[in-house]
């Protein structure tokens, strides 16, 4: 099926073929990030969670776990917990990066301040390892805490490697899978866990959940130089911040002294000057960066399809595979 001419988006099937199971899973996130004794936990945390986001992650979790034919009810909590970790990786990563915008709306940093989003972000996480022990399943215990773990990893190595124009494509993978593919990856291999699958089974969830990941990272970092997308970014916003994603690292690697030169100023010393996004804009295309970029997202992408293969047919698995195709339908 061509994703493109399809009625509606996969996540919004696979949302409406697990309307229930989000029901409960929403229910119990409103839940548990209530406080008796701090009511700005719950200010902040609804500003993000009630603010529309696709909750794909927790999606992926309820969607392998059903696959698998797990029939509940500790589904419910671990999707709550991969979207309580995530939840709280936006509320630290908006203070790091000195946000003003999540998902169209002002950040919480902004509405209250830096302690708030980094204290309650620590709450969400502490609400995290609470709903997970109360599967009673230590495996998935490791799996979500080493997420948790890498996640955190992926952050302060992508501070280290900042403006670094050294940073390599082996770097940069390392900060994808930490900071995106991480979470993807523990949210479909904990739904195999729990069904207590084979390992091929369990085994194929992470690596969908690690490829759809990485190609969901690289696309959204394409599109920074494309545009015209639900991101919310504006063309040239990684730019700007000096972000040094793939497109940028494969054109300093193949740039000539003057090239060189010109990137060093803009992203190492922050010296941007009118027209430089445009000059940019025209050594990524010069060089191919942003086609080769765009051609790993979609190896990426079928290498997560491939994966599929080892799970049972059923109409989950093929919304997974239309998934993977939608996230570079994008750049296709």
């Amino acid at each position: 099926m061509n994703v493109m001419e399809s009625v509606t988006k996969p996540h919004e099937r696979l949302a409406d073929l697990l309307t229930d199971e989000m029901g409960a899973v929403n229910t119990l996130i409103r839940e548990r990030m209530a406080s008796n004794h701090a009511p700005r936990i719950p200010e902040v945390t609804a500003h993000l969670v009630e603010a529309g986001g696709k909750r794909l992650r927790p999606m992926l979790t309820i969607a392998s776990a059903k696959l698998c034919g797990y029939g509940g009810p500790y589904h419910i909590h671990l999707a709550a917990t991969v979207e309580f970790i995530h939840t709280a990786t936006l509320l630290h990563d908006d203070v790091v990066d000195e946000s003003a915008k999540r998902r169209g709306r002002p950040t919480a940093n902004l509405l209250w301040d830096n302690k708030s989003s980094v204290l309650v972000g620590d709450y969400l996480f502490a609400r995290s390892f609470q709903l997970m022990t109360e599967s009673g399943n230590l495996r998935v215990l490791r799996i979500l805490s080493d997420a948790a773990a890498t996640i955190a990893e992926g952050e302060v190595l992508q501070l280290t490697a900042a403006q670094d124009l050294t940073t390599s494509e082996e770097i940069y993978l390392q900060v994808v899978r930490g900071k995106t593919a991480a979470l993807f990856s523990a949210a479909t291999e904990v739904g195999g866990v729990i069904a207590e699958r084979p390992e091929v089974e369990i085994k194929a969830l992470f690596d969908y959940g690690d490829a759809l990941g990485i190609s969901f990272q690289i696309v959204d970092d394409l599109l920074d130089y494309w545009g015209g997308d639900a991101t919310g970014k504006n063309i040239g916003d990684d730019f700007r911040e000096r972000k040094l994603t793939l497109p940028l690292i494969k054109a300093y690697a193949k740039a000539n002294d003057e090239e060189q030169a010109f990137w060093k100023r803009v992203i190492e010393k922050g010296d941007q000057r009118d027209g430089d996004l445009e000059r940019a804009l025209q050594l990524l295309n010069a060089h191919g960066a942003l086609e080769e970029t765009r051609q790993e997202a979609l190896a990426w992408a079928e290498k997560a399809k491939t994966a599929m293969a080892a799970l049972p047919q059923s109409e989950l698995r093929d919304l997974l595979i239309d998934l993977a195709d939608y996230v570079v339908a994008r750049v296709n």
